[in-house]
């Protein structure tokens, strides 16, 4: 093992031992005092864990190339990394992009290996420039594992050398490829979710109303965590959380740079699915937003229209987490204990 990544597995091991402490032991760790804004507070954990992100001698996203910021995403994950959750089988595979085949993985967990199962087609987040099938590797497994349902992770084109809307065509052939081949998979066709985070929650939800509009199979249900929803608008969430709490707003800023080409795709609902027009009949979805997120009002705003337009929907607001609390489960038990719960949702939505 070289320096370097003797010197990462060691930040690791330090790292889940400070999340194993007590909360009042955590928060004086963290300064003493606990952060409390918009009538909620932050859990400690998360609070700690910000605090050692600071720490780290490392330049902000938005100052980096996309090849940088996929490089410290990397050595970040070994960081947090966990002891893998045990499935029947977990294969590697291909499903059909917009222009191509794009790579994929499919989980299969111990209680679905013997019988037909739901599946939820995942899109990872990662603001359509980082992250990949390893970064969501232990999320795929957590989520599969307590929901019952196959997991087919996708590894969508990334921008800028795939720029908008490279990701939603992807997402959408490879959600349509899926249906195509439930025989394979051994899916159950009546019983398909499309679900993501972040990026990946717009990644979802668009290929919901795209696939309501165009004809054909839809999906049987939609997971969103903590959805991009809206680039032509920044809602007040953006101004309370704009830094401070791993997602900031000058890293949306750069996402949405590489990401969109021209203005005008800020107002198409590939985009910023908020500017959709009626969407009578689309999926039912459950919404999960993170109280301390930039992008906390525009989800709970999605689930507004959703509602006004007919269309079953549960919101759900873990007043106490921050974004990208779904890649914190391993080593934050009130961010674990918010995926196992969004995996029960998806469970019950989708029992035969």
């Amino acid at each position: 093992m070289d320096t370097a990544a003797a010197a990462i597995k060691a930040q690791g091991a330090l790292v889940r031992s400070l999340m194993r402490l007590g909360p009042a032991t955590q928060l004086r760790l963290a300064g003493g005092s606990p952060i409390e804004l918009d009538g909620q507070r932050l859990d400690s954990g998360i609070q700690l864990l910000l605090k050692l992100m600071a720490l780290a001698p490392q330049p902000t996203m938005e100052r980096l190339s996309p090849a940088q910021a996929r490089a410290a995403v990397t050595a970040s994950r070994a960081m947090i990394a966990a002891p893998q959750i045990p499935m029947a089988s977990v294969i590697e595979t291909t499903v059909a992009g917009a222009e191509g085949p794009l790579p994929a993985r499919l989980y299969v967990p111990e209680e679905c290996a013997q019988s037909v199962s739901p599946l939820l087609v995942f899109y990872h987040g990662g603001g359509f420039v980082i992250c990949d099938l390893e970064t969501h590797d232990a999320p795929c497994r957590l989520l599969a594992e307590h929901s019952g349902c196959r997991v087919l992770s996708v590894d969508y084109r990334l921008a800028p050398d795939h720029k908008y809307p490279a990701a939603a065509n992807d997402a959408l052939a490879a959600f349509r490829d899926a249906v195509a081949r439930t025989d394979e998979f051994g899916v159950d066709p009546a019983r398909i979710a499309v679900g993501g985070d972040s990026a990946g929650g717009q990644l979802a939800t668009v290929t919901a109303q795209r696939a309501l509009a165009e004809g054909g199979s839809a999906p049987a249900f939609q997971l969103l965590i903590y959805p991009v929803c809206d680039f032509a608008e920044k809602y007040p969430s953006y101004e309370l959380f704009s830094e401070g709490f791993f997602l900031t707003e000058a890293q949306m800023d750069w996402f949405g740079q590489h990401y969109l080409s021209a203005d005008d795709d800020l107002n198409d609902p590939k985009a910023s699915p908020l500017k959709a027009g009626p969407l009578k009949g689309l999926a039912p979805a459950h919404i999960v937003t993170a109280g301390f997120d930039p992008l906390r009002d525009e989800g709970e705003a999605y689930a507004a229209k959703l509602k006004a337009d007919g269309v079953a929907v549960t919101l759900r607001r873990h007043r106490s987490l921050i974004h990208g609390f779904l890649n914190f489960s391993a080593v934050n038990r009130r961010s674990h204990d918010a995926v196992c719960e969004l995996a029960g949702v998806l469970r019950g939505a989708l029992a035969a």
